[in-house]
């Protein structure tokens, strides 16, 4: 989504602003208008993200505009004579003609203009700042993350999950991770020794450089791209959603474990549980 926003939005003057559902902009505290006026006349300067946090950034404002996209949080980019869509709550009209919408079917998520602050030498908006860095950030320190994944006394798979230590890795891209690194998700993580860990960061970012490189993974329309496409990353899963079939690796069934309200897919073989003490 970040790149498609780089690719059709950045360089284009904010020409209007129309707000048609007040929960999509419940967390700009100012209110709509206030959103609406701020942004009208302002150039899209860039598109950036920090895990699965977006925003942009313009040329005369010192503040981010910051998208959470909730559970059902969609960014398209249409022409402005283009059928609206059903829950399309935000459209901001471009000079050129063409309009960014913000459709979201639970208006769970919303936009908001946030003051950027400097957080490890980076300017980032005011509610991104206690984000870690996610492992396709070229500032991305493997070492110190390490360090810190040790230090937990909890399952290595909750750590991963935890934006705090490292961001961007959802429950998908942890199971698949997992299973390339041979590691299952209940190993405690202060167990697991820097050479595994290290391995174990490398595989989350192989896995979500080739699922951007996919277009994401798409299970339902909810999850597209700008132009309104799915990824196909769902084709390339090797445990994820695969229960009972065989893993790609040894050929054991893929099992599924519940973990926190959700659902864990591993290999019995190539990952096996940990003994419990």
């Amino acid at each position: 989504m970040r790149r498609g926003l780089a690719e059709h939005v950045v360089g284009r003057v904010v020409e209007s602003v129309a707000i048609t559902h007040p929960r999509s902009v419940r967390r700009h505290l100012e209110g709509a208008a206030d959103l609406a006026a701020r942004l009208t006349g302002l150039t899209v300067e860039s598109a950036q993200r920090r895990g699965k946090f977006l925003w942009l950034t313009f040329d005369d404002e010192e503040a981010a505009l910051v998208v959470h996209l909730g559970m059902s949080g969609q960014m398209l980019v249409q022409h402005a004579d283009a059928p609206v869509e059903k829950h399309a709550h935000i459209r901001a009209t471009f000079g050129d003609g063409t309009q960014l919408r913000f459709i979201d079917q639970r208006t769970f998520g919303g936009w908001a203009l946030a003051p950027l602050v400097e957080v490890d030498g980076t300017l980032v908006p005011e509610p991104v700042a206690h984000i870690a860095r996610d492992p396709l950030d070229p500032r991305f320190d493997v070492e110190s993350v390490v360090a810190v994944i040790r230090g937990k006394q909890s399952e290595i798979k909750r750590v991963l999950l935890d934006q705090g230590v490292v961001s961007g890795i959802g429950n998908i891209y942890a199971d698949e991770a997992l299973w390339r690194a041979r590691i299952h998700g209940g190993r405690l993580a202060s167990g697991l020794s820097k050479p595994a860990l290290r391995g174990l960061l490398a595989e989350v970012g192989a896995v979500m450089g080739e699922a951007l490189a996919a277009g994401g993974t798409s299970f339902d329309a909810l999850y597209v791209n700008v132009n309104g496409q799915s990824g196909y990353f769902e084709r390339s899963l090797a445990v994820y959603g695969r229960e009972h079939e065989p893993c790609r690796r040894c050929g054991a069934p893929i099992i599924r474990e519940r973990f926190m309200n959700r659902s864990s897919y591993s290999c019995p073989r190539c990952q096996p549980k940990p003994r419990r003490r």
